[in-house]
């Protein structure tokens, strides 16, 4: 997903991350993060160093404090006017006192160059020199290394000022880091900003990335990587030079090992690209401070009845009421309303403008005194209120369409324009900033695309995803990598082909995947290594997984292919020899039926493989004539033997342009990708054949028992396309679930004319990051999100996965690393994951249990977090007694409805460790709690007014009573307690 290498599909890794398998490469990686020859420790130590004048007042102003980057202080700033300066802290020490050395020149002349450098002194003369425009301030300290005499004094520190070019080159273009730290995506947060003579952006990674620069379309002539044969990872504090996409050649990644806070500086020199990584060297002054008392007494919380009804999202024809608070003082409020547009990977978000409703004042108003904080704390806001009563500010919006839509408000105080917007609070590989709740103002700014909306979705009234979808319990497969039923159809090296090179085939089940250039002893060929998993496999086990508490199966791709993710598909309506036959699939469904086991299956639409019937780049397919001899091949691909065939019944599915000389460049792969062919997704034909006639791929596969389809890169598939698929797939099968595989906020899709669900990837992040320490408060932020962002129904048929083929799997994140990991270590891990599987079984939605995870599989990014099941009779250690507590808190979920049903609250509770929630079904009630200390942890919480007075603990059977309607809950450490009630 967002970019195929984040996905972590070893057919894409091959091409986006190989490099770092080349143990070259990696020790030049490693050397990445050293710094640079020259580079000394800052002399003033932890002490800043500002540019100190009659601009501001001669105080240390943090928009003009430098930053110690290697060698040297910079500061880029904005100035006007003739003015008078010095450089120093904020004690003016007397180390640390910077002005004009004696003889040097002090610049009064207003036709005085752009650029000059003067010597400086410790309690120098004031300089002086008039500004206008933006200017860099180099600072180098003296050089204190050099052996000074009589006759040849040391050099002195030295100022060296520099007008900034009037723009960015790129006009308004903005540029992103994209890789595997965000997914590929174009996030905001990742955006780099223009400053005098380069575009900046601090970050704060850890670890081995790879990445490229562009803007969110991954246009070719503002797409930066690496050049071809030159390094791909820039040294601290060295420029390294990139190419351009649309140069000649190929741009690969970058790679760099990050180590905390540190800042990217993209440069045009020239014209030609240069990066620099080094330490956080820019600080960002464009934020202006709000001031104004009544601006900031502006107070609007998306999930407060006070403020907005009715709560999250809405059918279409709803009319939402909207309020904000604030202190006397407002002369006008107004509501924006604007409709979303979001194409792609994110690669275009455009608001366009739909609404400005003028808000109408009511004196006095608004939420005062105790219900006030009361309201600030359940929002996690610290904003005071006073005794005195604010006006609250009133307006409606009736929403029509289907769709998201964003809202802000416009305040004018005392002859200046604020807005009060979304928080900038960050959301796992979403690209708009703001989790919804408690807004923050700020001046307007110049640009619209600064602004943080709210969203609302507006969905089918009748939208009403498959009544089972909330009871699922997903046991999530890789088909290859789960169990060998049937040895006579296992690959065979010799008489198997991937694309035009020979496979390799795993002889014994318990070996680790094999990845090409580790020193594993496999070959250079990615994709290529088999274990011999198939169909039968799964049938000779169906047994655990419903005796394990699963009701449906998800599996990867199950159609053949070249590879061992079948992703990248050759014929759709062929199960993979490999894995079966298609009468094989039909009694996988009848046999699984037998065990109250749905079977959900997977594929692209967007793309086919390149040793595919449909493409034939490799000319693998034999060619036969059609029945009515026409001439014309049935099987012959649009690209059969590499080259462009316009007769191919296949050729109007692809974008294909003989006009170029490279075989590559001949047709579009997806995002560039060679393997994989992208379809024409508006072709009619390929619209039939996928999911309009009788015959297709979507209805063919239904019709032979298939519960559900889960859509691989789907948001890379128009929107169009998924509204005609998705009434196929209900005419076809209305009890049919569909799945987005969409990682960021999936909004879009969960509106009644797509899809029903996604995998939830930002529960994923948001559990994983709790379990290892993080704050239960960040957790309830990501989590109200998804609440307030996703129709109700749609929450409830969440597929909420922990693990994936798509990622490192939980226990390698959690701190199980391998044979290398200590027994404390495996132990400490094992207990969050429960921890984490814990939280999956009380939330709305339907858990995955990514195989083998339950017996603690581990293994890191791809290949190796698809490895094979360790079963016992193939000489693996499963961990029993971890599958047993899997399976109890399964049991827990079953055992209790209102876990599946129930209504999700406010958290009652989120403080650092723990985290409160509350369900509700009819009579009963729930209270779950988790604690991600390593320390017991005992809370109160105030619950709402009807509730019981007793509960039951639904895993222990101790009994709870409220007092006064407060409930004390002692939790275990790194565990949970789940208690009901009616």
């Amino acid at each position: 997903m967002m970019r195929p290498a984040a996905a972590g599909r070893a057919h894409l890794l091959a091409i986006l991350l190989g490099w770092v398998c080349a143990s070259a490469a990696l020790a030049q990686v490693a050397n990445a993060a050293s710094p640079a020859p020259g580079c000394h420790a800052n002399p003033l130590n932890n002490r800043t160093l500002h540019l100190r004048g009659s601009f501001n007042g001669w105080a240390a102003a943090d928009a003009q404090r430098f930053a110690w980057i290697c060698n040297r202080f910079e500061l880029v700033t904005r100035l006007a006017g003739e003015h008078r300066f010095k450089l120093g802290d904020e004690a003016w020490s007397a180390d640390a006192d910077f002005g004009a050395a004696r003889g040097a020149e002090v610049v009064a002349n207003p036709a005085a160059p752009s650029t000059a450098t003067l010597a400086l002194a410790l309690r120098g003369a004031d300089i002086a020199r008039p500004f206008q425009g933006t200017y860099r301030f180099i600072m180098t300290p003296a050089d204190t290394s050099s052996t000074a005499t009589a006759t040849t004094p040391a050099p002195p520190a030295t100022l060296r000022i520099s007008e900034c070019p009037a723009g960015p080159p790129l006009g308004p273009i903005t540029l992103y880091l994209r890789g595997t730290m965000n997914n590929w995506a174009a996030l905001d947060g990742n955006a780099f900003q223009w400053r005098c003579d380069a575009y900046w952006l601090n970050v704060n990674f850890t670890g081995l990335h790879s990445f490229k620069i562009g803007d969110s379309a991954w246009a070719r002539s503002t797409t930066f990587g690496a050049a071809p044969g030159g390094r791909s990872t820039p040294a601290i504090d060295h420029a390294l030079g990139l190419q351009r996409m649309s140069d000649p050649g190929v741009a690969g990644d970058l790679g760099f090992i990050f180590g905390g806070e540190q800042t990217l500086k993209l440069q045009l020199v020239d014209g030609e690209p240069r990066l620099t990584i080094g330490p956080r060297s820019f600080d960002d002054g464009s934020a202006v401070a709000i001031t104004d008392p009544v601006a900031l007494s502006l107070r609007f919380d998306s999930r407060a009845s006070a403020h907005r009804t009715p709560f999250g999202a809405v059918p279409a024809g709803t009319t939402v009421n909207f309020a904000v608070d604030a202190a006397p003082g407002v002369d006008r409020l107004t509501l924006v309303i604007e409709r979303r547009e979001l194409h792609g990977n994110q690669e275009r978000l455009d608001y366009l403008p739909l609404a400005r409703v003028p808000m109408t004042r009511e004196a006095g108003g608004g939420t005062t005194g105790a219900a006030a904080r009361a309201a600030a704390v359940v929002a996690g806001s610290a904003t005071a209120t006073t005794a005195t009563a604010p006006d609250r500010w009133r307006a409606s919006h009736a929403f029509g369409a289907l769709g998201i839509y964003g809202h802000w408000f416009e305040a004018e105080i005392a002859g200046k324009t604020f807005v009060y917007q979304n928080n900038a609070d960050s959301v796992p590989w979403t690209r708009e900033k703001g989790s919804g709740g408690v807004g923050a103002v700020a001046e307007k700014p110049g640009l619209a695309t600064s602004l943080r909306r709210w969203r609302i979705s507006v969905h089918d009234p009748a939208f009403a995803p498959p009544a089972w979808g909330a009871d699922a319990v997903y046991y999530y497969i890789f088909p290859d990598r789960f169990r060998n039923g049937d040895k006579r159809n296992d690959p065979q090296p010799g008489t198997r082909r991937y694309q035009n090179h020979d496979i390799e085939y795993h002889a014994n089940w318990m070996d680790a995947p094999w990845k090409p250039r580790s020193g594993d002893g496999s070959d250079s060929v990615y994709n290529n290594d088999f274990f011999g998993g198939d169909l039968a496999g799964i049938i000779d086990k169906l047994g655990d997984i419903a005796d394990l508490g699963a009701n449906v199966i998800y599996m990867t791709p199950i159609f053949q292919a070249a590879s061992n993710h079948k992703y990248d598909h050759a014929d759709y309506h062929q199960i993979d020899a490999s894995f079966g036959s298609n009468a094989d699939f039909t009694r996988l469904t009848q046999a699984a039926a037998q065990h109250g086991i749905r079977v959900v299956i997977d594929a692209s639409l967007n793309h086919v493989g390149s040793d595919s019937v449909y493409f034939d780049r490799f000319g693998n397919y034999a060619q036969t004539e059609k029945p009515s001899g026409s001439g014309v091949s049935q099987n012959l691909g649009a690209f059969s033997g590499g080259r462009i065939r316009p007769e191919s019944p296949y050729a109007g599915w692809f974008s294909l342009d003989a006009t170029q000389s490279e075989t590559d460049k001949q047709y579009k792969g997806w995002v560039g990708v060679a393997d994989l062919p992208e379809l024409d997704k508006a072709s009619p034909a390929w619209r039939d054949f996928a999911y309009r006639a009788n015959d297709s791929v979507t209805r063919t596969w239904l019709q032979r028992g298939a519960s559900g389809w889960r859509m691989d890169v789907a948001p890379w598939v128009p929107d169009d396309f998924w509204r005609e698929w998705r009434a196929a797939v209900k005419h076809t099968q209305p009890e049919a679930i569909t799945i987005a595989e969409t990682w960021f906020d999936a909004s879009k899709h969960l509106l009644g004319d797509m899809f029903d669900s996604t995998m939830n990837y930002i529960f994923r992040n948001s559990v994983l990051d709790y379990v290892l320490g993080g704050s239960a408060k960040a957790l309830a932020t990501n989590l109200e999100l998804l609440r307030e962002n996703y129709p109700p129904q749609a929450h409830s048929a969440l597929m909420n996965l922990i693990s994936g083929h798509d990622s490192a799997r939980a226990l390698h994140l959690l701190g199980y690393h391998g044979s290398s990991t200590s027994a404390d270590e495996i132990a400490r891990a094992k207990q969050r994951l429960k921890l984490a599987v814990f939280m999956q079984m009380v939330y709305p939605g339907a858990p995955a249990v990514y195989y083998g995870d339950e017996v603690g599989m581990t293994g890191g990014d791809d290949p190796y977090n698809r490895g094979p099941y360790p079963w016992a009779d193939q000489g693996g250690k499963p961990d029993l007694a971890l599958r047993a507590e899997f399976k109890r808190l399964i049991r827990l979920r079953k055992d209790h409805p209102v876990l599946r049903h129930g209504s999700l609250q406010a958290p009652l509770l989120a403080d650092e460790h723990v985290l409160v929630l509350l369900r509700r079904q009819g009579p009963e009630w729930a209270v779950t709690a988790l604690n991600n200390s390593a320390a017991e942890r005992t809370v109160t919480v105030q619950l709402p007014p009807g509730a019981p007075a007793e509960f039951s603990d639904g895993l222990t059977r101790a009994i709870s009573r409220s007092a006064g309607g407060r409930l004390t809950l002692t939790l275990p450490p790194l565990f949970g307690s789940a208690l009901f009630g009616r």
